[in-house]
């Protein structure tokens, strides 16, 4: 009986990991929450997810909390040959039917005041995800390393 009670526990277990980078609120669905490790000495990190509208009305992720001095959202806007973030104040629509990805390069969400504790592979960031029309939902950004790809752009590994 302990050896099928084990089993379960472990299956129950290794479902919830495999399920951990899917969240749902509503009609939104966030899709593999995940922030690349920083330099020692970095003072922000980037956060960057997918999040998915099925319903039938606009949602706006409006403001995310975290446990840093300051958490924004961001979009980078090229200047010439200089890449700019920019802070979104109004956030980031979501029309219906629709996916908007947060990536490096675009979208995005910017941790700021790491003082010194860099992200680090393996590590788990926990934060609120607030949307205007569907309210808040706990998420877990997972730290993963940054890798090259063939076609020589920055990517992750993983999902």
């Amino acid at each position: 009986m302990k050896t099928i009670t084990f089993a379960a526990a472990a299956f129950c277990a290794l479902a919830t990991t495999l399920s951990a980078h899917e969240y749902k609120l509503g009609d939104l669905v966030v899709d593999h929450p995940m922030a690349f490790a920083t330099a020692p000495t970095a003072q922000t990190g980037g956060g960057f997810m997918t999040i998915t509208n099925n319903g039938s009305l606009p949602d706006t992720l409006v403001s995310v909390a975290a446990e840093f001095p300051r958490v924004e959202i961001h979009t980078t806007e090229m200047d010439g040959d200089v890449a700019r973030m920019m802070q979104l104040v109004d956030g980031i629509e979501i029309l219906p039917g629709e996916t908007v990805t947060l990536m490096p390069g675009g979208l995005h969400i910017m941790f700021m005041g790491l003082r010194g504790d860099p992200f680090e592979v393996g590590e788990e960031i926990p934060a609120t995800l607030i949307f205007e029309n569907a309210g808040s939902v706990d998420i877990v950004f997972d730290v993963q390393e940054r890798t090259m790809d063939a076609s020589g752009s920055m990517g992750h590994s993983g999902h």
